[in-house]
């Protein structure tokens, strides 16, 4: 029997894979009693076949033929040249023999030990690192028999210096791990800071423990506490990269000091921290790429950290960050743990979720003018919300839009610069948490809708530039009234509400098209731009079509979509569970389904793989095909009929499904993607999504007051653009375009041209399709003055 024949068959598949590459002939000649010869393939070989001798079988066990243990030091005490390869193959059979019961790990490893201590650091760690879930080095307990072998072939000498110091500790897969090896390498290898370093690479438990966060407190220095603030703000950002092993966010080896920075954290008194460990549980909380991910997030682990020492802090300070952080997750684990902090402070101040937020989102300093300033040097800094940007007044009074040299290295430049980015993503939060009022029709006392909406510095612009509707179906806009507030009608008619009169933001389902018209001209008119679509808010009623299939639409069926950027969309709005691609084809893993609650009615979108396996490099799908979309009470079985469905409820998960085609549709490439050229067509020139319809009655409005008017026009389906070479068609739902008179494409990559004309949207839209329109129709207009010449040429071809 020779020696492959001997190998457990639990494991066969290691040889399996590995069969091209086993030099068979040569271990069919050492079965035979053969020697190697002084060539190092040889020499080689028959090192790896003395390690394949030493399986016992299925069974494993403990006692190894003397003969075998002699084959094995004859060959730890050879000059082998041994490859990175040959290596990592050691490892891997002795991790499945120890993983399947043979108990002599001294004999087991003694040939990879060797092996390995004839690489470099950088090798030694790729082979000793993170292995899939499925290899036997998760299973096998001849590694943790080796603690002390294992660290003193991954310790680098001291002539390595402070990088040495850290990678010994860190490893180095990832840019993480290689910044504290480089940037912090002298810093954390520092004897104030390397014994805190030492301990945090030992957060292995799920929480801190109270012994481990006294040894903190005893070892926490000022320069510890700056180094792992920098190196926290570098985590807060920080994106995927292409590692050996394929993309890497974290390693595990640098997720583990990581962990320990953030528990330590609890024991850090100053501003920064709450606001920190938000940024750090958002960007390891979101799924891989940044798409917001339910399925999969970057590092749960550190998330959980990150929102552990969050509600531990408790206290009116985090609760603005935690409401950001909880916008922006979808992995319903960490959503869970996040309400459960803010649930936590909610009861200690006796405050609903919603009452918290209210009474928390911050204001940065901000003036009942949205402004704030402060004195650096001779020049004033002016932070506006509008924008939000920083504005600098200099010496002589005049305003400069950069920063004089003279402040650049100022504290206070550097303070408000932080509380910039802040702002933003505040106000990105404040947008969403507007737009879900509006869908899960949330009532507000009239005093409360007065003190922490229209007066908030911060969502006051927001709340001011939103229609307010009262008990009776009055609507209006926040007008300031005195020394409070009235809303007042399209038509001018004023109403001042009680203190306690129930309030809620206005939704154009609820009024007559005659009304909804009139809020479009009157915002228009105002020049008021909305932070989301209200007035322009599309609207999905239930049609024939869908009365005929009862518990099912199809009317978002059969489109083409570019499955990220469609999953990432609807993640973005709070649906979840999707995850298709060319993987167990036989339980289906390339059909899935988006499904999102509202109200209590939960609606699941299905979704098939629609693309070439080769091309995806059999992982996730890059393009799928839609399929119907179903609804379902809590508390009644099956699909529900859709008649059922309340009217707010299917319209606004209708409009979650259009936006995603909208986005992510085939049909908005430039040109047909191969076998789907019907599709394009019918998608990029062919009947108008209610999104596209919406954009359509906006251009109506818009297009008189532009200087463009005289040579424009609308179609059903098209603007039409006479230019002085071509009259040209853009179509309202994918921006293709058509010169007439034969209907030749006309191809025009959307790019970022600044000097474009600046036109008044009434609301902050969906994919920015109705921006690309009209500079598309702006630079038509003056075809004579293109110089594009991948452009020019097109006009001039027959």
């Amino acid at each position: 029997m020779g020696v492959l024949d001997n190998f457990p068959r639990s494991y066969g598949y290691l040889l399996n894979y590995r069969a091209e590459g086993l030099p068979r002939e040569l271990f069919a000649l050492y079965d035979a009693g053969g020697r190697p010869g002084a060539g190092e393939a040889g020499r080689r070989a028959f090192g790896i076949w003395a390690q394949l001798r030493l399986s016992l079988g299925d069974k494993g066990g403990h006692e190894h033929p003397k003969e075998v243990l002699r084959l094995v030091r004859e060959v730890v005490e050879g000059d082998i040249p041994w490859t990175f390869e040959d290596t990592r193959f050691l490892w891997e059979v002795a991790d499945a023999l120890s993983s399947c019961g043979h108990t002599g790990h001294a004999e087991l490893y003694r040939i990879p030990l060797a092996a390995i201590a004839t690489l470099g650091y950088s090798e030694r760690r790729q082979i000793l690192g993170d292995a899939p879930p499925w290899h036997p080095a998760h299973r096998s307990p001849g590694r943790a028999a080796l603690r002390k072998d294992l660290e003193r072939v991954l310790t680098e000498p001291p002539e390595h210096g402070p990088a040495g110091v850290v990678r010994s500790l860190v490893w180095d897969g990832d840019p993480i791990a290689r910044a504290m090896a480089g940037k912090y390498a002298a810093r954390l290898a520092h004897p104030a800071v390397l014994p805190l370093l030492k301990h945090w690479c030992k957060a292995k438990a799920n929480r801190p423990s109270e012994p481990w966060l006294a040894k903190v407190r005893t070892l926490l220095t000022d320069d510890g506490v700056a180094v792992l603030r920098e190196i926290l703000s570098r985590v807060a950002t920080h994106r995927e990269s292409r590692e050996p092993g394929g993309r890497v966010f974290l390693a595990r080896h640098t997720a583990l000091p990581l962990r320990g920075m953030l528990w330590t954290c609890e024991v850090i008194d100053a501003p920064w921290v709450s606001t920190l460990l938000g940024d750090v549980a958002t960007n390891c909380g979101i799924g891989r790429n940044g798409t917001g991910g339910a399925a999969v997030c970057r590092n749960e682990r550190l998330a959980n950290a990150a929102l552990n020492v969050l509600a531990k802090r408790g206290g009116l300070d985090t609760v603005g960050v935690l409401a950001r952080v909880r916008a922006r997750l979808r992995r319903p684990a960490l959503l869970a743990k996040a309400s459960e902090a803010l649930d936590a402070v909610a009861v200690q101040e006796g405050l609903s979720h919603e009452q918290l937020v209210d009474r928390t989102v911050p204001a940065f300093g901000l003036g009942p003018d949205g402004v704030r300033e402060e004195q650096a040097g001779d020049c004033v800094v002016r932070l506006d919300v509008d924008g939000p940007v920083l504005r600098f007044v200099n010496a002589s009074g005049r305003v400069v839009k950069a920063a004089p040299q003279s402040i650049r290295k100022d504290p206070v430049l550097a303070d408000l610069k932080a509380t910039l980015k802040d702002l933003k993503r505040t106000q990105a939060a404040e947008r969403l948490r507007l737009e879900q009022m509006l869908i899960v029709e949330r009532e507000l006392s009239w005093q409360e809708a007065e003190q922490y909406f229209f007066d908030h510095p911060v969502t006051g612009p927001y709340t001011r530039a939103l229609i307010w509707r009262l008990p009776d179906g009055f609507a209006g806009l926040p007008v300031r009234s005195g020394g409070g507030w009235s809303l007042a009608d399209a038509s001018g008619r004023s109403v001042r509400p009680g203190a306690n009169t129930p309030v809620r933001l206005w939704h154009p389902i609820q009024e007559s098209a005659e009304g909804v018209r009139g809020w479009r001209d009157h915002l228009l008119e105002l020049g008021i731009r909305q932070p989301f679509k209200q007035a322009f808010r599309e609207v999905y009623l239930l049609t024939p079509a869908e009365e005929r299939t009862r518990t099912h639409s199809d009317r978002f069926k059969g489109h083409f979509v570019r499955y990220g950027q469609a999953k990432a969309l609807l993640e973005q709005r709070g649906w979840s569970g999707l995850s298709i691609g060319h993987w167990d084809y036989e339980c289906g893993g390339d059909v899935g389904a988006a499904v999102k609650t509202l109200a209590g009615w939960r609606a699941s979108w299905g979704m098939q793989v629609a693309s070439d396996p080769q091309q995806d490099a059999w992982g996730t799908a890059s393009c799928a095909v839609t399929d119907a979309i179903r609804f379902r009470h809590a508390d009644l079985p099956g699909d529900a009929p859709l008649t059922e469905v309340p009217p707010l409820v299917l319209s606004e998960l209708l409009r979650d499904a259009d936006l995603a085609v909208a986005v992510g549709s085939l049909g908005l490439d430039q040109q047909a993607a191969a076998g789907h050229d019907g599709y394009w067509q019918s998608y990029g020139f062919g009947e108008l999504s209610e999104t596209a319809r919406t954009r359509h009655d906006a251009l109506a409005r818009l297009l008189p007051r532009l200087k463009i008017a005289d040579r424009v026009e609308l179609t059903d389906r098209f603007l039409r653009v006479r230019g002085q070479l071509r009259t040209y068609r853009i179509h309202l739902g994918s921006g293709n375009i058509l010169m007439e008179p034969n209907d030749a494409y006309l191809c025009i990559v959307p790019g970022r041209d600044r000097s474009a004309p600046s036109v008044f949207l009434p609301f902050e839209e969906d994919g920015g399709m109705l921006s690309v329109i009209l500079s598309k129709a702006f630079l038509l207009a003056d075809d004579t003055r293109i110089s594009d010449p991948s452009i020019t040429r097109q006009l001039v071809a027959t």
